[in-house]
């Protein structure tokens, strides 16, 4: 893309706003000032945000990988992969921009269409500009504030959704949290004839046997009795519900 001269160049009371909105305020605020100034400008006086880009995308990476390995460590390898893919996904990263008003405050050359039509991809390069400006500004650890705090909400709901329906899943969190332990599964009995089984199976935590569940093959029927648990668990909260408890 062709170099151009802005349509506006940042002023002192809009890097003001700008700090706000971010909730973050700068020693030297021109850092904040390269990273709002798109590759599509021209400015003598200083350069785009490409090179903060480069960096924050790397800050961001590291800081999502390290949170997400000290919040869930029951994660495996790839479902850590999986959630940050999503985290730090180009639309995720934009929509975080856009809720930080940088689509007001970003310089773009006079070719750029209206701001309501900015790419996603301009606005979410812009907000990992910015990570790389407050870090060169605060260090890690204030980049790594910055970051969990807008996305903390984000990484919540991935992993709400990740595990939506999965009990099983849901279940091993709250009780390696809560009581220390993982659950298991006893197959009570089966019954039926071989191409049409019934299996019903019970959880164990902690030599206890709580709910039960009954299904067409043992995975089902280990989701439904993990369901009942984890609902029973949850409800009466893990204190009052660690007494032996069958089915009703």
């Amino acid at each position: 893309m062709k170099s151009q001269e802005p349509d506006f160049q940042p002023t002192l009371g809009g890097l003001k706003e700008c700090q706000t909105a971010l909730g973050y305020t700068f020693k030297d605020v021109s850092l904040l000032e390269k990273a709002l100034i798109h590759t599509s400008c021209k400015l003598e006086y200083n350069g785009s945000n490409e090179r903060l880009e480069f960096l924050g995308d790397a800050i961001l990476g590291l800081v999502i990988s390290e949170h997400l390995y000290k919040t869930f460590p029951e994660y495996c390898e790839g479902e850590l992969t999986r959630v940050k893919s999503v985290v730090v996904s180009q639309a995720i990263l934009a929509r975080i921009g856009d809720g930080l008003n940088l689509r007001d405050h970003v310089v773009v050359g006079k070719g750029l269409p209206d701001r309501k039509k900015y790419p996603g991809s301009l606005i979410a390069n812009v907000f990992e500009a910015v990570i790389a400006a407050i870090y060169m500004d605060g260090g890690l650890k204030a980049a790594r504030e910055f970051i969990v705090s807008k996305l903390g909400e984000e990484i919540a709901h991935v992993c709400q959704s990740k595990h939506e329906g999965n009990y099983k899943s849901l279940l091993q969190q709250y009780c390696q949290k809560h009581l220390g332990t993982t659950p298991h599964y006893k197959l009570i009995h089966q019954h039926g004839p071989e191409h049409g089984k019934t299996f019903e199976v019970a959880v164990m935590i902690k030599d206890a046997e709580y709910r039960h569940g009954k299904g067409k093959s043992k995975k089902q029927a280990e989701q439904l009795a993990a369901e009942a648990t984890y609902r029973l668990l949850t409800l009466q909260g893990h204190e009052g519900a660690t007494s032996r408890l069958t089915a009703s």
